[in-house]
């Protein structure tokens, strides 16, 4: 993955960086996306709440998402893996499309690995940041 610009708040940090600890290592069935979610908190500029760009997808984040090869558009929602729901939309954060687009701003476009191979996903809009509206999660 390209090196770029990402910005993570100070709560979904701890959050997430408490989730990944919690995650049993199975060297049989190793995560490369958790690797990849662990570089991308490496990378990451660590922000307020207050202070994160309103245009970037953080964690509870209402996106819309444009598969760039098909052109197809998801409306998804970014959520930690308890809540996660495939179903309705609510896409957790430790799968690879999840890890990709946490950070990256509207207009961005990623290429990402997930089970099929490379991806690449355009954040076309982003519908609902909990920072910009004023909701901030602990």
């Amino acid at each position: 993955m390209a090196k770029r610009k990402i910005y993570i708040t100070t709560q979904d940090r701890a959050r997430i960086e408490n989730l990944l600890s919690e995650q049993p290592h199975d060297p049989l069935h190793a995560r490369t996306d958790h690797e990849d979610l662990v570089a991308e908190l490496k990378l990451a500029k660590i922000v307020e709440p207050k202070r994160v760009p309103p245009n970037v997808v953080t964690m509870r984040s209402r996106v819309v998402l444009c598969e760039v090869e098909s052109g197809t558009k998801r409306e998804l929602t970014l959520v930690y893996p308890d809540e996660a729901d495939v179903d309705t939309g609510k896409i957790s954060v430790l799968s690879p499309v999840g890890t990709a687009i946490l950070g990256y701003s509207a207009g961005d476009t990623v290429a990402w690995k997930v089970p099929t191979g490379v991806k690449q996903f355009k954040v076309e809009e982003i519908l609902y940041q909990p920072e910009a509206a004023g909701h901030y999660q602990l």
